[in-house]
């Protein structure tokens, strides 16, 4: 069943701010966290240069264009884009100089017996990123046009979740979709819960949709907004990502999960996100089910651009500096007010604020 959707209205593009905030922590955690930071580091050399020793006893063919399908520490899964191996798939090494790579990505690889090299990436159109428990951001996936933000009865949707997302969509920026999937398992208590949930984010003109990856219901709509372009599924494990995926490219078989018994959560199935191919055109990444989805590395300013229904009011207030909290002439409080903005979208607001501020996120829950 389609909920009318409609095209968001034109995003801006804003830079990412160079720095990220920091958390006053005590001599202990800083020498903990320092201790944690080395290990990682001598890790990783220790395979940085076994990658390179790799490499250098590796006859190498000539440059060439290449996808990333997905990555595995410092090995990746490239298909070929041209050639007489185009569309075959061939495991790489990472050159250590390159950022990290990840689904999605174009790069410039050379093909070697058993092993290649990516030697370069080719410039990002998108990035959706995440920030990591350390601080620093880490890619999630790349050169995406649709951000696909799944839901279902089961495990519970948290609105806050979804927005985190929105705000995300808006600052790369791609077109947000809202997806309601399983909805062969709507009670009559859940389906007016999460019809109300749906309706709020029609109402600020978000594309939202309502299919059963097991029924079917649905997918031909949710197909259709895919074509010819890059698209990522987002949501908690257990909202059947997965599924989706099986059911719009049957044959790829991923991974599914079910419920935890007794909790209602979801069971992690997918460890890495995966790049698929649509036969007429499109493409489709999976990712791993999430328990937050922080929004360290934004401005309060990004924050608030990305609840779009909150623009119009931007610099109207009566005070240049208001923090729309308690201040006379707030627009964005007169607003809720009348009705115009919806109340739980302005606790959202203020919930991802306050995590920012705090530099904590709130862990969503999926497995015990």
């Amino acid at each position: 069943m389609l909920f009318r959707p409609t095209l968001a209205c034109a995003l801006q593009r804003r830079l990412l701010p160079s720095s990220m905030k920091k958390k006053q922590l005590n001599r202990q955690q800083l020498f903990r966290i320092q201790k944690i930071q080395n290990e990682h580091a001598a890790r990783a050399g220790r395979r940085q240069t076994r990658s390179e020793e790799a490499i250098g006893h590796t006859e190498l063919g000539p440059e060439q264009a290449g996808i990333v399908i997905a990555h595995f520490g410092q090995q990746l899964d490239i298909e070929a884009r041209e050639g007489d191996n185009k569309g075959r798939i061939f495991r790489c090494h990472q050159r250590t100089n390159l950022e990290p790579l990840v689904a999605g990505d174009r790069v410039i690889w050379q093909a070697g017996d058993p092993v290649g090299v990516v030697v370069a990436n080719l410039p990002r159109r998108t990035l959706l990123t995440r920030p990591s428990s350390f601080g620093d951001l880490r890619p999630v996936a790349a050169n995406i046009d649709t951000l696909i933000i799944v839901i279902a009865p089961l495990p519970q949707a948290y609105p806050n979740l979804i927005d985190r997302y929105l705000v995300a969509a808006e600052q790369i920026p791609v077109q947000p979709v809202i997806v309601l999937n399983k909805a062969d398992l709507l009670t009559h208590d859940s389906r007016d819960e999460l019809h109300k949930l749906l309706g709020l984010y029609q109402k600020i003109a978000y594309p939202v949709l309502q299919v059963s990856s097991k029924t079917l219901v649905g997918m031909p709509d949710l197909k259709a907004l895919l074509n010819d372009r890059t698209s990522i599924v987002v949501g908690q494990s257990g909202v059947g990502k997965s599924a989706l995926i099986n059911a719009l490219l049957p044959g790829v078989n991923t991974l599914e999960g079910e419920l935890s018994e007794g909790h209602e959560k979801g069971r992690h199935t997918t460890s890495s996100a995966r790049l698929f191919h649509f036969p007429d055109g499109g493409d489709l990444i999976d990712s791993p089910g999430i328990r937050e989805f922080g929004l360290w590395h934004l401005e309060p300013a990004d924050v608030y651009a990305g609840f779009i229904e909150f623009r119009p009011y931007l610099g109207h207030c009566k005070f240049r500096d208001c923090r729309h909290e308690l201040e006379p002439g707030c627009r964005l409080l007169q607003a809720v007010a009348d009705g115009d903005i919806d109340p739980g979208r302005m606790a959202s607001y203020r919930q991802i604020l306050q995590s920012i501020q705090s530099d904590t996120s709130p862990a969503f829950p999926e497995n015990d």
